[in-house]
């Protein structure tokens, strides 16, 4: 038992550095965009930053292929390094970047260049952790275990409005525009660092160690073809769940600030409190799936959106004060917990170990890529075009087609990691094990 917890909070504390870093940019954007760009029209600077922050989500396709591979073929550890290290240069670029007024558009390119990088970082990163803490969990624990990367993702999060929160309380507004910001990428390139030291004396699981795979077919795109289906099934299972995982998180600060009128540092405490509850509730989910299975809870989450998330988006920009606010987004953050809370150990769970990364990876990306990364812009475009509640409505769209998916796709809790597409197509299931 000591050496699977000791496999997840190493797996953890990375991952949580890593949204520290991707999820800063989002919540620090209203300080930045100006900084970038020629001086005008504040919602169309905040759009253009969110089109790079968009950028960044393009690259992670290509950041799930390449760590993806790294993952299958050199091991679990190798991939997780790799992506901390990436993180930590692309951390250093964004807090050293020059201002439009220094260098024009210059400072766009380096902008532009450290967002690839956190795209290829955290392509890799999600992939690669998911992999891990669900491979490295005990039988019948493993939405319990895996549930833990979005209590990482989230703890980062909340270092993120943590410390913007004791920097709008320490600095002027003028300080946060014209330097506080670049404090956060600093703190995240040395966090970053302390973690490379601790992934580079993590344990490999035994999963990976014992898999029979013939090495000449670990993570290649020929074998993950041998899965197309599964592939698929992970484009559209997370399609509902990232969209509307950035709008309650990455999305909700700006919101109730440029929407709902709020005070910066009031959205900033709604968020802040809100994503404690959050983090609260992911391992309660994890562990009931693993008494009722997954389906379970993937159907209450894109019930719960597919309905109450237009609702919930109009009360919100009527909320008005704190409390309400916090209210409503406990309510849409607790919704969807039920698929932040298992689609890591979901995804694992339908791909054999051999190609168990990039069958993640890459179909996550993509996903990710097309929807979650785009939430954002895709909110500001509704907003900049008058039609603000139009987004409210795609949100629930996207939440809808994944119902779909989760009525129609088997359950996954009970099966055995190590005999995952043993058998040939067309013959019997593969062998399960009980859920203690």
């Amino acid at each position: 038992m000591g050496q699977h917890w000791k496999k997840i909070w190493v797996g953890s504390a990375g991952n949580m550095v890593e949204w520290f870093d991707w999820f800063v940019y989002a919540v620090f954007a209203t300080y930045f965009a100006d900084a970038f760009f020629p001086k005008g029209n504040d919602t169309a600077n905040l759009m253009k930053t969110a089109g790079i922050f968009a950028v960044g989500f393009f690259m992670r396709p290509v950041g799930g292929w390449l760590l993806g591979r790294v993952g299958d073929r050199r091991g679990r550890k190798a991939a997780l390094t790799l992506t901390v290290t990436l993180m930590s240069v692309s951390a250093v670029l964004i807090a050293a970047a020059p201002t439009y007024t220094v260098a024009g558009y210059g400072g766009v390119a380096v902008l532009l260049v450290a967002r690839l990088l956190q795209g290829l970082s955290v392509g890799g990163e999600y992939a690669a952790s998911a992999t891990y803490l669900t491979e490295a969990s005990a039988p019948g624990r493993r939405g319990f275990a895996s549930s833990f990367q979005y209590v990482s993702m989230t703890a980062g999060q909340i270092l993120g409005l943590g410390l913007q929160i004791v920097l709008q309380h320490t600095l002027t507004n003028a300080q946060l525009h014209a330097w506080g910001w670049r404090i956060p990428f600093a703190v995240g390139a040395v966090g970053a660092a302390v973690v490379f030291y601790l992934r580079r004396n993590m344990l490999e699981t035994e999963a990976y160690e014992e898999s029979g795979t013939a090495a000449d077919d670990r993570g290649t795109i020929r074998a993950l073809l041998q899965h197309k289906r599964e592939a698929l099934l992970v484009v559209a299972l997370t399609m509902g769940g990232t969209v509307a995982y950035y709008t309650y998180t990455t999305y909700l600060t700006n919101y109730l600030s440029h929407s709902a009128g709020m005070p910066k540092p009031t959205a900033s405490l709604v968020s802040f409190f809100a994503l404690i509850v959050f983090a609260c509730l992911q391992p309660l989910a994890g562990a009931l799936s693993d008494r009722i299975g997954r389906r379970p809870l993937l159907i209450t989450f894109a019930v719960g959106a597919t309905f109450l998330t237009v609702p919930i988006m109009t009360w919100l920009r009527h909320a008005g004060s704190f409390w309400p606010a916090l209210g409503l987004s406990v309510l849409g953050l607790a919704i969807v917990t039920g698929y932040t809370s298992i689609n890591a150990c979901v995804k694992a769970e339908l791909f054999p170990t051999g190609i168990r990364a990039l069958g993640v990876a890459l179909p996550y990306a993509l996903a990710t890529a097309l929807f979650g990364g785009t939430a954002e812009y895709v909110a500001l475009w509704f907003k900049n075009a008058g039609i603000e509640s139009g987004y409210y409505w795609y949100v629930a769209g996207c939440a809808a087609v994944s119902l779909v998916v989760y009525l129609t796709m088997r359950e996954t809790r009970d099966i055995d990691l190590k005999q995952v597409g043993r058998e040939p197509a067309g013959e019997a299931e593969p062998d399960r094990v009980p859920a203690s």
